[in-house]
């Protein structure tokens, strides 16, 4: 008799390994087919244009903020050693341009100096994100 109870006893209980096996699959599955937004979490306002186009992903990025501190991809550099970087970034890229992302408030002088710095480095095409004018 004390046999036959172990044996209902043991069918009564749920095995719930095979569950969390599957949990942590589907968990794998989604982080690795997850695209992650490459931009920076600064708070800029792009100028405006009627005739902007949407940029590459493979791209190398160059923000400006509204303080006019520069961003080699996600890493604040000084001006002057924005060129030695990007050279070495375009070496191993295989896109040769260079998306600068800048804040509308800053001095044009700033901007061109970034843009001087990164056609010196040896980008093909450099080109000013903006936001697209509505209607």
């Amino acid at each position: 008799m004390k046999y036959l109870r172990r044996n209902k006893r043991s069918a009564a209980e749920i095995d719930i390994s095979p569950l969390i096996d599957m949990v942590f699959i589907l968990l794998i599955f989604f982080m690795v087919s997850t695209t992650f937004v490459k931009d920076m979490k600064l708070d800029l306002e792009r100028p405006s244009a009627a005739s902007a186009s949407r940029a590459p992903e493979k791209i190398l990025r160059v923000n400006i903020d509204n303080t006019g501190t520069v961003y080699l991809e996600d890493k604040p550099t000084k001006v002057y050693m924005l060129q030695s970087h990007l050279r070495d970034m375009l070496r191993s890229s295989p896109s040769k341009n260079v998306l600068v992302i800048a804040d509308k408030h800053i001095e044009t002088g700033r901007l061109i100096e970034v843009i001087d710095q990164c056609r010196l480095a040896g980008a093909e095409d450099v080109v000013v994100a903006t936001e697209q004018e509505a209607g």
